[in-house]
């Protein structure tokens, strides 16, 4: 009998990781019935990291709160209270401000408001900490829609706040920040998963506003937008992560926030290095493996601490489209559905056909 460690993060849009991990157990155990399957859904502070804190900390509670969403509309989400001597909140940026929540997109307009008012509820429910999951944004705004909540100031020349969204940016004459609400007692920390800065080439508008409808004309806005605004705030828009969530990670370095490894914290606190000890396989994947999987996201983390205990790494992404250096096996969904459209359609089935050809390949 062997030990097979499942620890997948979210299939983006498509399944979450919890259920995808449950899909590759299946297909494993349709032909290897006998084994030890051990699943450890992961995030790496986008898109699911509340759920995977959720399934990992006893006594988790989600907390109700209705916010504005991407484009003001509202939203009914919730953030996740960690219980203790020293109460935790995980605010997830996906649930208040995602791109999933909005359609048609608006690139220049989308905003991160309802994130803030998560955080302000958290904020009041008298938390110590603060973890903050940036990933999945609809939006390019640089934070600024959540500082605006929070008491921060943006406004035009006249002295009159800007409107919400990256749009507003180009009016923006003056910050101030003096009415900001302090951080907690035990600080921010930002649970990012790329390590883009702010601006340039890698920066948020040229990678990712493509992904949130902006065209090339667009992308130009909301660069210059950006740079605006990272004139007037106090923080280094050179940051590895300040680029995050269309620049939210710059926002919350402005406020005091500290940038931490989204993956990484996940990792620790499902106690994922401890069932690794004794295992023989673990499985891993996301929606896309691609060159920016090896920027400290969930599977490459996962690979990095299997590798401390010995253990081999199997991948399982719907696409591959970068070598996956340092892996034993890996599967592209896409490929054995035939393409990106089926396995998108059914990931779940493919899922667990990836479960089963892993286990074949075992013998």
């Amino acid at each position: 009998m062997s030990r097979i460690v499942v620890a997948p993060d979210s299939f983006k849009g498509t399944a979450s990781a919890a259920d995808a991990a449950a899909a590759l157990a299946r297909g494993w155990h349709a032909v290897r019935p006998g084994d030890d399957l051990v699943l450890r859904p992961m995030a790496d502070g986008g898109e699911g990291t509340l759920d995977a804190f959720a399934a990992a900390v006893p006594d988790a509670r989600r907390m109700p709160v209705t916010v504005r969403g991407p484009v003001s509309e509202p939203v009914e989400s919730h953030w996740l209270l960690l219980p203790g001597d020293r109460p935790a909140a995980v605010v997830e940026l996906a649930a208040t401000s995602g791109i999933t929540l909005l359609d048609p997109l608006a690139p220049l307009d989308a905003h991160t408001a309802g994130f803030g008012e998560a955080i302000a509820a958290a904020l009041d429910h008298g938390v110590d900490r603060l973890l903050l999951a940036l990933g999945g944004s609809a939006s390019t705004d640089g934070g600024v829609g959540a500082l605006a909540v929070l008491g921060g100031r943006f406004l035009d020349a006249s002295g009159r706040p800007i409107k919400l969204g990256n749009r507003g940016l180009g009016a923006l004459a003056r910050v101030d920040l003096s009415g900001l609400r302090s951080l907690p007692p035990g600080g921010a920390v930002i649970l990012g998963d790329v390590t883009n800065p702010l601006l340039g080439p890698l920066g948020a508008a040229a990678v990712f506003g493509p992904q949130k409808g902006a065209d090339a004309a667009g992308v130009e806005v909301l660069e210059s937008n950006l740079a605006r605004l990272a004139r007037l705030l106090p923080a280094n828009p050179e940051t590895p992560g300040a680029g995050a969530a269309g620049g939210a990670g710059f926002g919350l370095l402005a406020w005091g926030a500290e940038m931490g490894g989204g993956a990484a914290l996940v990792a620790h606190t499902v106690g994922l290095a401890d069932v690794l000890q004794g295992a023989d396989l673990v499985i891993t994947g996301e929606g896309r493996f691609d060159g920016q999987s090896e920027a400290g996201k969930a599977p490459t983390v996962v690979a990095a601490l299997a590798g401390d205990a010995g253990v081999p790494t199997a991948l399982v992404a719907g696409a591959i489209t970068a070598d996956p250096r340092g892996f034993a096996a890996s599967v592209a969904l896409a490929a054995i559905a035939g393409g990106s459209a089926p396995a998108m359609a059914e990931p779940l089935r493919w899922l667990q056909a990836a479960g089963a050809e892993l286990a074949r390949s075992r013998g």
